[in-house]
């Protein structure tokens, strides 16, 4: 029967243009469209699940039912085409642009500093737009619940709602209400530095030494064009006059499967009977995930969004009925109107019900998500259905063969997602009941009524302070001002171009990885044969197709194609190349690969009794530390497990290789930090010249070193389909595959043994560092010399003793990542340090600040500490912070609540600068100045959303003495700058800055004769009186680190160029009975030396800190006792969210403490602040020990990291952890372990 319905025809607008589409796909999501048929790359792919909203869009349509236009945000990656008959689609290109002019929403995310990398961008202005489409003035509450469905990798979230929340009615510069308690201004309770405004005291207003204005200005938002609702687009007049016409049933047909849109109940109900396996479809927020995740099909799907029976609200006596069709956005607002207008003891089910939306999911999802799709989809973590299921709410089901209403209780599910439901039947309506009162109140003691508080956030506060230029700085010289990212309006209105934006060149193909499904095994066969009748296939790729050496990898021990054996599941055996993505994932999923299983080793502990690993341990040895143990007061020995982590880059790891036809020469376009590597693998494996191949990277979305080594996997792999065909191939990785093979931050497990004196004073310290570096080398050696490097923290200990050893294992390797191993070793000080101030009793800031270095002290590895202003931002962060004074409230909070308790806890960091690898601390740079006065820079660092081209443009504008609108940069590449060292390690603005600096001052030095002919004469004279004089106007410049070296024999020579230094103190509060937690307050005092750009330099310290909070407090990869990794995309794995970040977040940049060793004056700000973070975790841990203490625990104990929910609640020893004891080790096959 399917086969004879024909194909309708799809109307809809995007961006005020008609769209007519004859042959729809309905496997095709509306992101596919707007990118692959339509050009507009605005919109992005960020997971493909829904999860992140970097392919949020604006849908808007005329609603019959409420007689007006509504308009929603949607996700792009997940809304079928077929659902668009008859709406209008808006995408940030529809809103305004570069060209012409920006749209408030984007204008205002650009000049707040809220687009970094920009990848996430897009779908941030869209869902703000959408918001203020439908409520022009919102309040700030409004605004941060908007943002629930979007995540942001880099910039820690606070600059975004800075500048959106200009939008609010009740805004105000900080947050705060305007001159009411705690607003910066006042200058009174609470206000950012205590003192009154405009008074010798105010933080606004302060002038130290050499006249140092303090600023917290990073934007004037008296420069914002205002936003006037009148001048947005008009929905189509078109669709505005079809609102009184009829639908039509519409019917689409694809490849695999055929999708049908009824008009009526009954066709619906005859449509369920022709085919009682076809799947209902209102939102596809299930059904998607399954068809391209689960590798699912379902041939059939009916769309039920046009019944009106399935779409109505109907209160009755016994409480409201909704369509099952109701999207959950709707369900809310009716819920939330009824909670206002009726009496509390009606309405707690629907409190219930709106408690569990606020969490389940954002706006996009529940913008078209239909509350029986949530039931019948019965999933068992399902958040409605067991509040559904409390209540009895009534189902009513439907068939051709009549109604019947059930109650939904413990009989309606019959199993793992099945339920009581005929094939043929379909849920109608839910009637969800009106409750009955009960007096709550009189049956909680008052201490315990915190039990039955709820979680609530209040909008962020915030304070930046950094120091201003001094005064009489020429208005041209940027340097130190807070100037805007300078792709950030080009990000905003999607203009700006990432790899996989690239338009499709002629005869271009896609390639999709084929991956091993077992850890450790000998592969016996490769069948190919049901991919090859996938439409549009081309070929396998394998080892057998290289034409050079199939070695590759940092150290020299991987393969470009897994050849024989294969060593961690997602270890790349091949790959499939056809005519489009769609086509290319089909046929990946179709070849079949026979093994040998052979047994893996996954975990650390099982690498530690195999004694399974890389090269021989390190060690870094310092004093007796037998001696030390024996002068103690006291020895503690303990060991915590930190987890690892995923870079979740907005951006997964993408590569097109376009193949020049002669001479073996390729041209890659490259989402990596590491062009150089790039080009030698790809070189090595094509078996040609390195001169031959061209990498190209115009800009990254996001990378945090996960790009530094581990984009080769897929560039090789690209590459050689690319020789293979002769026609240029693109792969983007999806989400679930770039977690899966890419690898991430390396788990670590620390042991420790420390002694220590009754006043906190630590004599004595041995510890063993384990990661788990995973299937290959990589870059896991140094990552463990940095931990040793970083194992005393800020911390003077005399006697002590580091082993670093890596684990080899059969899970994918793990990699560089943001900290490189620094924030694993220090965090394991920390941890000793809690131990040694548990077992003391004593204050914990007064037995860190005991331990601190000082000013010319040696290092456990012996170098001396030169300009250390660690002490200057302790002191600074404990008045900012107001530690003493919270420490007390925070005391007298836990005494009157026994189920809700608060901690506190500041933590100081010291973080090296340069690469440990000493060879690598080099740059190049190459600047053309063209006879019009225009500069063309190039250098060898990479931009991924940290700034660094800013920057260089910034220093080059001052040693140039010209412009920054005169200077452009337009990408990096290898035929530029050769031999670059991957941007990385926080030290790419010191080296390539030094480069830049260099490059221009030869370009000064050959100008000086011009200059002093024509003293008068502006930059363009005298670079065309050069020109004219056959002078070059294009020069290299070139830097390297001077005199780093170590010997781990010797210990002995300076690893560092310097340190950067770092305080910050948190505040959080725990509910002891589920783990939850919220995070109250940060205070962070960051050196980073003469700030070159405060706005770009506190955009890095907030997003590394909120980077670490996910490290310490939410992102938790699991995995099978097999190694294969469950945690594959955001539905899975928790990233920080907007709700996340600290409700009070201050940052001030520590003043007058300039670095003769970089690049006027600056320091590194890239990795360092993200262990600050950790402040967070020891405030947890804080708030656990304040509730142990209410059963009678005191003392030490042990929490590993992250502090997830789970941790924090069995932390919380009480009555009810005593009932559920967990069941000993060995007595069952735990689903997820420890690795």
């Amino acid at each position: 029967m399917a086969s004879e319905r024909t194909t309708d025809q799809l109307i809809f607008f995007v961006n005020g243009q008609k769209v007519l589409e004859k042959n729809v796909d309905p496997e095709t999501t509306l992101l596919t469209y707007l990118r692959r048929k339509l050009g507009l790359s605005g919109t992005k792919l960020g997971c493909g699940e829904g999860g992140c909203g970097a392919c949020t869009v604006m849908i808007s349509k005329f609603d019959n039912s409420q007689k007006k236009i509504v308009h929603y945000s949607v996700n792009a990656c997940l809304f079928p085409i077929c659902a668009l008959h008859r709406v209008a689609v808006t995408t940030v290109e529809g809103i305004g642009s570069t060209k012409t002019r920006l749209h408030p929403v984007q204008e205002r995310i650009a000049k707040s500093h809220g687009s970094q990398c920009g990848f996430c961008t897009p779908g941030i202005v869209m869902s703000m737009y959408t918001l203020l489409r439908n409520r022009p003035q919102p309040n700030m509450e409004e605004i941060e619940e908007n943002f629930q469905g979007n995540l942001c990798r880099c910039t820690g979230y606070r600059p975004i709602l800075q500048g959106y929340r200009t939008f609010a009615k009740d805004w105000s510069c900080c947050g705060k209400g305007i001159n009411g308690p705690g607003c910066c201004m006042a200058g009174k309770d609470g206000g950012c530095c205590g003192g009154k405004v405009n008074d010798t005291g105010c933080c606004m207003n302060e002038k130290e030494d050499n006249a140092a204005m303090v600023s917290s200005i990073l934007f004037n938002p008296a420069e914002f064009h205002p936003l006037d609702p009148t001048q947005e687009p008009i929905f189509p007049p078109e669709l505005l006059m079809q609102k009184d016409k009829p639908q039509e049933q519409l019917c689409f047909k694809g490849e695999r499967v055929m999708w049908i849109q009824p008009t009526t109940l009954e066709e619906l109900l005859a449509l369920k009977a022709q085919y009682p396996k076809a799947k209902l479809v209102v939102g596809n927020t299930e059904v998607g995930i399954e068809m391209k995740l689960k590798n699912m099909l379902y041939p059939v799907i009916i769309a039920p969004a046009w019944i009106p029976e399935m779409t109505f609200v109907q209160h009755t006596e016994e409480g409201i009925t909704f369509g099952a069709a109701c999207t959950l956005s709707f369900v809310e607002v009716v819920l939330k109107k009824a909670v206002a207008e009726l009496s509390s003891c009606k309405t707690e089910l629907f409190r219930a019900v709106l408690e569990q939306l606020r969490w389940f999911a954002g706006p996009q999802i529940k913008n078209v998500a239909a509350l029986g799709g949530n039931i019948m989809t019965a999933s068992p973590i399902s958040d409605l259905n067991p509040v559904f299921m409390a209540c009895g709410s009534k189902l009513t089901l439907a068939s051709n063969e009549g109604r019947r209403t059930i109650r939904m209780d413990e009989n309606f599910f019959t199993g793992y997602r099945k339920t009581v439901l005929k094939p043929k039947e379909i849920l109608l309506s839910i009637e969800m009941p009106y409750s009955r009162k009960n007096n709550l109140e009189e049956l909680v003691p008052s201490k315990y009524m915190s039990a039955t508080e709820v979680f609530r956030k209040d909008p962020v506060a915030n304070v930046q302070l950094f120091q201003e230029v001094p005064a009489g700085q020429s208005v041209e010289d940027m340097v130190g001002r807070p100037v805007v990212h300078l792709s950030a309006a080009k990000q905003a209105c999607g203009e700006a171009v990432y790899c996989d934006d690239m338009p499709c060149y002629e005869n271009e193909r896609y390639l999709t990885l084929v991956t091993s499904t077992k850890a450790h095994a000998k592969i016996i066969s490769i069948d190919t044969t049901e991919a090859q009748s996938v439409p549009g296939f081309v070929c396998f790729i394998s080892a057998k197709d290289i034409p050079g050496s199939n070695v590759t990898g940092v150290a020299n021990d991987e393969l470009v194609f897994a050849d024989n054996t294969v060593t961690c599941i997602g270890h790349v055996i091949g790959g499939v190349v056809a005519d489009t993505h769609e086509h290319s994932r089909r046929a990946a999923k179709a070849v079949k690969i026979k093994y040998e299983d052979f047994t893996p080793i996954v975990t650390i502990q099982e690498a530690i009794e195999k004694q399974s690993f890389y090269k021989s341990p390190k060690k870094i040895e310092k004093g007796d530390v037998q001696n030390g143990f024996e002068e103690s007061d006291h020895i503690v020995e303990g060991e915590i497990y930190i987890g690892g982590q995923e870079h979740f880059y907005l951006e997964t790891h993408c590569t097109i290789a376009v193949p020049k036809g002669e001479d073996g020469e390729m041209e890659l376009f490259v989402s990596t930090q590491n062009p150089m590597k790039t080009q030698e693998c790809v070189a090595n494996a094509l078996g040609v010249p390195a001169n031959r191949i061209l990498v190209r990277v115009k800009r990254m979305g996001g990378g945090f070193g996960g790009k530094e080594s581990r984009s080769i996997l897929l560039s090789t792999a690209v590459a050689v389909a690319a020789f293979k065909i002769g026609h240029p191939v693109r792969c983007m990785l999806d989400r679930d595959e770039d977690m899966l093979i890419t690898g991430g931050r390396h788990p670590f497990l620390g042991r420790y043994k420390v002694g220590f004196m009754k006043n906190g004073k630590i004599n004595s310290l041995e510890v063993s560092y384990y990661s788990n570096g995973g299937n290959s080398e990589d870059l896991s050696l140094a990552v463990m010399d940095r931990a040793l490097f970083h194992m005393d923290n800020s911390y003077n200990v005399p006697n002590i003793k580091g082993v670093g050893t890596v684990c080899k294992t059969n899970l994918s390797s793990n990699t560089a990542f943001r900290g490189f191993g620094g924030p694993q070793g220090m965090m394991v000080v920390e941890c000793w340090m809690s131990d040694v101030i548990l077992t003391c009793g004593l204050p914990a800031e007064q037995v860190r600040k005991l331990n601190l270095y000082n000013e010319g002290d040696l290092t456990h590895f012996n170098q001396k500490l030169e300009g250390f202003t660690l002490r200057r931002c302790w002191e600074e962060c404990l008045v900012n912070s107001k530690y003493d004074a919270r420490r007390k409230l925070i005391d007298e909070f836990n005494r009157q609540n026994r189920w809700k308790k608060r901690g506190i806890a500041i933590i100081p960091t010291k973080f090296g600068i340069s690469f440990t690898l000493s060879f690598l601390n080099q740059a190049g740079a190459l600047v053309h100045v063209y006879t019009d006065g225009s500069v063309l820079l190039t250098h060898g660092g990479t931009e991924m959303g940290q700034g660094l081209h800013t920057k260089m443009i910034q220093v080059a504008s001052r040693t140039l003495g010209i412009p920054t609108t005169s200077i452009h940069l337009s990408e990096t590449s290898t035929n530029t700058v050769p031999n670059t060292s991957a941007t990385a390690a926080s030290v790419s603005t010191d080296l390539n800055g030094m480069a830049v600096f260099r490059a221009c001052e030869t370009i000064l030095e050959r100008l000086k004769p011009f200059k002093r002919s024509n003293p008068k004469g502006s930059w363009k004279d005298w670079v065309g009186a050069a020109y004219i004089d056959c002078v070059s106007l294009s020069a290299t410049g070139f830097y390297r680190i001077p005199d780093l070296r170590y010997d781990y024999e010797k210990n002995e020579g300076n690893p560092f160029n310097y340190f950067s230094y770092g305080v910050a103190c948190s505040e959080v509060e725990i509910d002891c009975l589920t783990g939850d937690h919220k995070n109250l307050r940060t205070d962070i005092v960051m050196d980073v030396g003469t700030s070159l750009n405060p706005a770009i330099d506190i955009g890095q310290i907030e997003g590394g800190f909120i980077q670490g909070l996910g490290l310490f407090t939410l992102e938790e990869l699991r995995y099978s006792p097999e190694g294969d990794l469950y945690t594959r995309g955001p539905g899975m794995y928790k990233i920080p969210a907007f709700g996340d970040i600290p409700t009070e977040f201050y940052v001030s940049l520590l003043r007058d403490c300039p670095n003769s060793k970089a690049i006027y004056s600056s320091k590194a700000v890239g990795e360092p602040p993200l262990f600050l973070s950790a402040s967070v975790f020891y405030a947890i841990k804080d708030a656990i020990f304040a509730a142990r203490a209410e059963s009678g625990l005191k003392g030490p104990f042990r929490l590993d990291s992250p502090a997830t929910p789970e941790r924090i609640r069995n932390a919380c020893i009480d009555m009810f952890t005593k009932l559920c004891p967990s069941a000993k080790p060995g007595t069952f096959k735990p689903w997820s372990v420890r690795v």
